[in-house]
């Protein structure tokens, strides 16, 4: 299994690079950063600032484009090698063995590259000040390299995780990329192109109901589709319902699915282990559903459970109560 460490902060060259970083969602990079073209699809990624990790997660998919971009090097030697003082003049200098030339402006190239755009919003865990830079560095497979993107010692990294200080499991990622890579070949997705008219019409007509724990702010509501968008890539009628976006992601990943005969929620196993989900196992639908919500539903079960649609033993009657995030 291969990860990457990869790096997401404000140093001059990334910031002058102009990349579009968005770290819980999609990561950029482009044919001059080392390692480029080894990022795969279905890799596990973790995304640090320099200090300390901000989250890991499985890459869905990789776009890629082309572009330009400025290089500097030193004038004197012509290597790229060089670094900007913020006290000292002149205001740059090359640290490459045998120049160590200063200088106020480096020489600037322009050439062409391809870009990367890296998404893996399904699958992503906040570990923000989890580890240290420290201890990020040791879990490198070089803990010396200075490349935004590293290689990582997944097995190391992922004990560390889930003993250490502030123990996190991450069975959503091992959800998430069964489903990228080894499993299921049609996956529910948020949607792309579309969304806020889908949405908007999904709160015109439930109201601002997340349909698996009731009331909530619009703020927290996202439309998740109830069939794979990435493959129909269209919004269907009755294809769509309301959630909080924490089991919206869970709903993607199969981790929380309808049973089509009960209507009922059914909580994956290793996800009940979580008090707040385990309320909903067994727990009624907050919104009506119409005959065409009941066919996707039937298409989702089909997708994340080989079990046949049964009736759930701790279903729960009475009225809808709101689950606290």
């Amino acid at each position: 299994m291969t990860a990457w460490l990869m790096y997401l902060g404000e140093n001059a060259k990334r910031v002058g690079g102009g990349y579009d970083d968005n770290s819980s969602t999609h990561y950029s990079w482009d044919s001059r950063v080392p390692n480029a073209t080894s990022v795969q699809v279905g890799d596990q990624i973790v995304l640090w600032d320099g200090n300390t990790s901000l989250g890991l997660s499985v890459i869905e998919d990789i776009e890629t484009g082309t572009g330009t971009k400025d290089l500097s090097s030193c004038p004197k030697c012509g290597k790229a090698d060089i670094a900007e003082r913020k006290t000292m003049t002149p205001k740059y200098r090359c640290w490459t063995n045998g120049c160590k030339a200063e200088f106020d402006q480096p020489a600037v190239e322009t050439v062409d590259v391809t870009t990367y755009r890296a998404r893996y919003e399904a699958g992503w865990v906040d570990l923000h000040g989890h580890l240290t830079a420290p201890e990020l560095r040791q879990l490198c497979e070089e803990q010396k390299s200075q490349n935004a993107l590293r290689r990582l010692r997944w097995d190391d990294f992922r004990a560390r995780v889930e003993t250490g200080k502030n123990a996190t499991p991450l069975s959503v990622v091992d959800s998430a990329r069964d489903l990228i890579v080894g499993g299921h070949t049609e996956r529910t997705v948020r949607v792309r192109k579309g969304q806020p008219a889908f949405r908007a019409a999904l709160l015109a007509e439930f109201g601002e109901l997340c349909a698996f724990t009731g009331p909530m702010p619009a703020t927290v509501l996202e439309a998740a589709h109830l069939y794979s968008y990435a493959k129909n890539a269209t919004h269907k009628a009755g294809g769509g319902l309301l959630l909080r976006r924490d089991v919206h992601r869970l709903f993607d990943l199969g981790e929380i699915a309808i049973n089509p005969q009960t209507l009922l929620l059914d909580v994956a196993p290793q996800t009940r282990a979580y008090e707040v989900y385990a309320q909903l196992h067994g727990h009624p639908l907050t919104v009506p559903i119409k005959m065409t919500h009941k066919k996707w539903i039937v298409q989702h079960w089909g997708m994340h459970r080989e079990k046949p649609a049964t009736a759930i033993p701790e279903q729960k009657t009475g009225p809808t109560v709101p689950v606290s995030a």
